[in-house]
């Protein structure tokens, strides 16, 4: 297409002077194939219209750019630019407009359901994906543990991509036969409107608690990230949306009413019956756990007068509200309770999720991605109830990210375990040292805690302490293979240092 037929359809108002044949897009200049429309993302660290002229060198036809210099510095190249406005949110607008016309609407085929929510996305994401895979559809799965379609599965660099990323991966999706998707939509996504004109089916909200408050400054601001996913995307579609809301929480319950008062139907679900809100309540699903093990649950579903049981392969308590939100989704989709409750118990565990660490020692070790306050109070919890021995928890705390999260994380770890272990996690850019002792300021007086921080050591000894029947839990990696320290990522596994360390016991 001619670039000016391109923008026009995007209904994407620029300022744009030259004009040539697109065939593709990316916006990393290396990536470029000759034809292609070059994305200059605005960025706070460089210029990205330094790239300009790699882009032309490996072919690039055109430019998106955000200022008037980029735009000169095309024309001086002979590219046919246009500038978008600099601000992110509105950059990404416009690209995410392009995409989709560029790829040819890839989600209008698709059924693309959308989970967001501080804990419980991956699992949940996940879950629905197994589930409709389970239910006879091509499904695929889009999000912290990368881009997954039958047969193929490739790494990501961030939970929800950029847009042009992202948008090529959901054609490529369709392009495989892709019938299904289950997204992870970040906060910064939708703060960052990444994910616009994605036409979800459905979107589920886990829960809401405290995180990346570096990046959105508030509660707030972080709420109202989240709660795009329902209140503007669905605008953006001609599609019919669900939405289905976790009721368990306050900022579920709110948004449920709020909705309900401009005339939605959201739907929702729980673990308690709740017939105090308005909307029909036949349009609520209730999941209630009859038995939680290690490895594994037993679900009671109620769902417009029916009622089923189901055996889950996850374990632990918290893992109950992911698996009543993953059937909760694939119900409002259409299916039916006793499919969808089929579908669930055919669904694997998620890497790095509660996941065991096999031994015949007689020690319980569980790997498990829990990076937040009330992530890890929940994973505490839910292990104290089933631990026969001691908990022994090795965590840390990421650097540049919030820093007010560390000493929470240090009080909810403390108070839940008779030995805490404050480790590393991917200090990136700061000094390990500042973040163990801002994270070692939450320990509560008296309780028993160490601090080592290399990582390999912190995990040896946590498992050399631990005797028969005790369990010993690694928390904030999980599914990650890598310690990210400055800005390169070194090889790194939890699973991996905790089976080494088992086999010199």
């Amino acid at each position: 297409m001619k670039l000016s037929e391109i923008l026009s359809e995007a209904n994407v108002i620029s300022f744009a002077l030259l004009d040539d044949e697109v065939t593709s897009i990316a916006q990393d200049s290396r990536l470029i194939q000759p034809g292609g429309l070059f994305v200059c993302n605005p960025g706070t660290s460089t210029d990205s219209h330094e790239y300009l002229e790699s882009a032309k060198a490996n072919g690039a036809t055109a430019a998106a750019v955000w200022s008037m210099a980029g735009f000169e510095k095309a024309k001086e190249l002979g590219l046919a630019g246009f500038v978008l406005h600099a601000e992110r949110i509105h950059f990404n607008d416009a690209i995410c407009r392009i995409c989709n016309v560029m790829f040819r609407y890839p989600t209008r085929t698709m059924k693309v359901l959308g989970v967001t929510g501080t804990n419980g996305k991956t699992t949940t994401a996940w879950l629905i994906r197994d589930m409709l895979t389970a239910l006879g559809l091509r499904a695929g799965y889009l999000g912290t543990l990368g881009f997954q379609v039958p047969g193929e599965e490739r790494e990501l660099g961030n939970t929800t991509p950029y847009p042009v990323e992202l948008w090529s991966l959901l054609a490529e999706a369709r392009d495989k036969g892709v019938e299904a998707m289950a997204i992870e939509v970040s906060s910064h996504a939708l703060a960052e409107h990444r994910a616009e004109y994605i036409e979800f089916d459905a979107g589920v909200f886990t829960n809401l608690t405290q995180d990346h408050l570096d990046f959105h400054g508030s509660m707030d601001e972080y709420a109202n990230a989240k709660f795009r996913l329902f209140s503007e995307l669905p605008n953006q579609s001609e599609k019919p949306f669900v939405g289905a809301l976790n009721l368990d929480g306050a900022y579920g319950r709110k948004w449920y009413r709020e909705l309900v008062a401009k005339g939605g139907s959201p739907r929702a679900f729980s673990t308690y019956m709740d017939d105090d809100l308005p909307g029909n309540p036949y349009d609520r699903i209730v999941g209630i756990a009859r038995d939680i093990r290690l490895d594994g649950l037993v679900l009671e579903f109620h769902l417009r007068g029916e009622q089923v049981q189901v055996p889950v392969s996850l374990g632990g308590s918290y893992n109950v509200e992911n698996s009543i939100a993953a059937t909760a989704a694939v119900c409002f989709l259409g299916y039916p309770l006793p499919d969808a409750a089929r579908a669930l118990n055919k669904a694997r565990p998620v890497p790095g999720r509660f996941e065991p660490v096999p031994n015949e020692q007689g020690i319980i070790i569980l790997v498990d991605y829990a990076h937040t306050p009330d992530a890890l109070e929940k994973l505490l919890d839910a292990v104290r109830l089933l631990a026969q021995g001691r908990v022994i928890t090795v965590f840390g705390c990421g650097g540049d990210r919030d820093r007010t999260k560390r000493p929470k994380m240090a009080k909810a770890a403390s108070e839940r375990s008779d030995l805490t272990v404050v480790t590393s996690d991917n200090p990136r850019t700061e000094d390990p040292q500042i973040i163990l002792d801002e994270v070692l300021t939450g320990i509560v007086p008296g309780r028993n805690s160490v601090d080592i921080i290399d990582r390999r050591e912190a995990i040896a000894y946590a498992v050399k302490e631990a005797h028969q029947g005790d369990v010993v839990v690694i928390a904030g990696k999980g599914h990650e293979n890598y310690q990210i320290i400055g800005r390169t990522k070194y090889p790194m596994d939890d699973r991996e240092m905790a089976r080494n360390a088992l086999s010199q016991r």
